[in-house]
Order: structure tokens, then C-alpha cells, then sequence
């Protein structure tokens, strides 16, 4: 092993942790982005308050938070989790997504969503972590 290699190593061990955190980020992102759009489509179609919470625990990330309203024809989903860059090493960084849908003809009274305010906040980390052990 030469002594360029051995000072060359600990960069990319480096570069490479950079890299895999900056995709476990990215992932974390697209799940809160999807677990919102689907728990949005399924609140403006009058579904059950539990099968929206449902929709967006199944795609939502670990540790997510869920928070739905409804205003006037429309429900904003956001779908939130921390991430952690390096453990214990290094930050944390909040993956978020929104999505907004029109209210189906009587989706938002079948739901039992009120148009006053936040309809639910949920934390869909005790279901995860249910599911995984």
C-alpha cells in the first residue's frame, strides 16, 4: 500500500458516507411526497379518517408525522420526519411533503374532516416501529 493510497482511503470512506446520507435524505423526502399525495386523494375522495392515516403510515417514513386539514373545497396533507445525517456525529434534517386536493362532492362531511382546522395529527412512528419488529 502506498502512502498517497493510505491518505486517499479516509476521503472516500468519507465522500461515501456523505453520499449514502444525502440518498437516505432523498428517500426520506420522496416517501413524505408520496404518503401525502396518497393520504390527500383519499381525504378529498370522503374516505375514512383511518383509511387516511393508513394511506400515508404505508409510505410515509419512519418516525413520520401526519397532519391533515380541510379548507374551503380543498385538504392539505403534510407528511414530516427528522433525519438523521451521520447518528450520532452529525444533524438532523427535516424531510417534508404537502399535497393539496379538491374536495369530491361530499368528501370532506363523509370524512368527518372539519373545515375549521386541523383535522388529525398523527404520529406514525409507534406503527411503524410495530410493523418492524
Amino acid at each position: 500500500m502506498t502512502a498517497e493510497f493510505a491518505l486517499a482511503l479516509p476521503a472516500l470512506v468519507v465522500l461515501l458516507a456523505v453520499v449514502l446520507a444525502a440518498g437516505r435524505v432523498v428517500l426520506a423526502q420522496v416517501g413524505c411526497v408520496d404518503a401525502a399525495r396518497a393520504a390527500a386523494r383519499a381525504a378529498a375522495r370522503g374516505e375514512d379518517p383511518a383509511v387516511v392515516r393508513a394511506a400515508a403510515a404505508a409510505l410515509a417514513p419512519r418516525g413520520a408525522a401526519v397532519v391533515v386539514r380541510a379548507g374551503a373545497g380543498t385538504v392539505v396533507v403534510e407528511v414530516s420526519s427528522r433525519q438523521s445525517l451521520a447518528g450520532p456525529w452529525g444533524g438532523d434534517v427535516l424531510a417534508r411533503g404537502t399535497a393539496t386536493a379538491a374536495v369530491e362532492a361530499a368528501g370532506v362531511q363523509a370524512a368527518g374532516v372539519q373545515a375549521a382546522g386541523v383535522q388529525a395529527v398523527r404520529d406514525v412512528a409507534g406503527e411503524r416501529a410495530g410493523e418492524a419488529s
